[in-house]
């Protein structure tokens, strides 16, 4: 096996949020709402509980993570798989954002 590239196919592609705790809960709601579970064909939203206003995200299937201040969480829009960058690698050149 290989390791590969990874990039987006374009800069607005993803809705993301760059996390904290005054994050306004409407922002949270929209990245929890977008929040699927791949492994179901149906990929029924998550719900309530994909992502939390105090930075925990539920990756469907394979666990919780806590957010740190400064973290980005987004989702892909074709599968609703979530995406966290961490501060640091959110800062650096190969990411950009609105």
């Amino acid at each position: 096996m290989a390791t590969i590239t990874l990039g987006t196919a374009g800069t607005t592609t993803l809705t993301a949020l760059i996390w904290n705790a005054s994050a306004a809960p409407a922002d949270c709601a929209a990245i929890d709402a977008g929040i699927l579970d791949d492994q179901n064909p149906a990929h029924p939203a998550m719900g309530r509980w994909g992502f939390t206003q105090n930075g925990q995200l539920y990756v469907p299937n394979r666990g919780l993570l806590n957010l740190l201040p400064g973290d980005v969480v987004a989702f892909d829009p074709a599968t609703g798989f979530p995406i966290l960058l961490s501060k640091l690698a959110a800062a650096g050149a190969s990411w950009v954002h609105s």
